[in-house]
């Protein structure tokens, strides 16, 4: 067993289960960066079992979780530094949700805001999946004794509910878990190339990772820019362009100072911004491509990855839940005499 602080996160398999630039920007990137410190004992999930809380083809489930851990792997997580695996290939995450929902206020659960979204977006499939997701969040934390979690403002609420979990238990129970603590990403909001809402496959307005390079050229030809300029003539303001968002993450930080002169004062007009903005994508995406095309030739590197990830996560997960178990009494013992 390592001695380092150990992190946990992970992905839905969603849409073709491949990763957008949102979903890099976002987390992935945060992620490789974090194994290639090596200060942390590192586990990544694919968490399928999470994406079953809205209607899907279960023939389409098996590629989705085979792109989304290819994306991983494309994107320059290393194995031999990290753990890639199937959320439900280690059942001790629904044993352990279970036992976390009985110290888990259904109040607490009802002020979740994304329960409040996805009861929205999905008026017709309000399950109680959606409405205890937290607790299975959490228990893929805490299967793990997971400290460090790394994760986005949006996703902040839920870790809280995480820690408060953890402290019940072990109120209840004795000391077992530690309270994880949030690594929050610095990664400005990526909104989609439409401008008006995050970035996602299902809305069509996504940059993906695998996208060849006139993909991309033909899909920021098209990216929603600054609306005051649009109105107001050439002098831009770059700090509600979504385009220039894109160059704060991507482009050489000195080359963004210029952009962000330029676009202020006229100099610079948005078809050039963006053929800028393609040359630092290309730049990004270029070793992803490389890595997802060879992993596609050889799809068993990917399904051994999972398959070793597993047997890793596993053994700390069984260990979690052995004392788990004992500490909660479940367990057969004949009484004194």
């Amino acid at each position: 067993m390592s001695n380092r602080p150990r992190i946990f996160s992970g992905m839905q398999p969603t849409g073709s289960g491949e990763l957008h630039l949102g979903n890099y920007l976002g987390a992935l990137r945060n992620w490789v960066e974090l194994v290639d410190q090596q200060k942390y004992e590192a586990l990544f999930a694919v968490v399928d079992s999470h994406a079953t809380t809205v209607e899907y083809d279960p023939k389409q489930m098996p590629h989705r979780i085979f792109g989304t851990a290819l994306s991983y792997l494309a994107a320059g997580l290393d194995p031999e530094r990290c753990s890639v695996f199937i959320q439900s290939d280690v059942p001790e995450h629904m044993e352990l949700a279970w036992y976390l929902g009985t110290v888990t206020a259904m109040g607490d659960l009802q002020r979740m805001t994304q329960f409040k979204e996805k009861s929205d977006q999905y008026k017709q499939n309000v399950n109680s999946g959606l409405f205890t997701y937290p607790v299975l969040m959490a228990a893929d934390i805490l299967v793990y004794k997971a400290t460090v979690v790394p994760v986005g403002d949006d996703q902040v609420q839920h870790l809280e509910l995480s820690r408060e979990i953890a402290r019940r238990f072990n109120a209840r129970y004795g000391q077992v878990f530690p309270e994880p603590k949030p690594l929050l990403t610095k990664t400005p909001r990526i909104m989609g190339i439409d401008g008006k809402a995050k970035m996602s496959k299902s809305r069509g307005n996504s940059i993906d990772l695998f996208d060849d390079a006139k993909t991309v050229e033909k899909k920021l030809k098209g990216a929603f820019t600054d609306p005051a300029k649009l109105r107001l003539g050439d002098a831009g303001h770059p700090e509600i362009c979504n385009v220039f968002t894109m160059h704060t993450a991507l482009t050489d930080a000195a080359l963004v100072a210029d952009i962000d002169r330029d676009c202020r004062s006229g100099a610079l007009g948005c078809g050039d911004c963006k053929k800028r903005l393609v040359q630092s994508l290309n730049t990004a995406l270029d070793p992803m491509r490389e890595r997802a095309a060879a992993l596609r030739a050889e799809p068993a590197r990917v399904l051994d990855v999972l398959r070793d990830g597993a047997a890793r996560a596993r053994e700390i997960a069984q260990a979690t839940l052995v004392e788990v178990r004992d500490a909660m009494g479940m367990r057969a013992e004949a009484p004194p005499r």
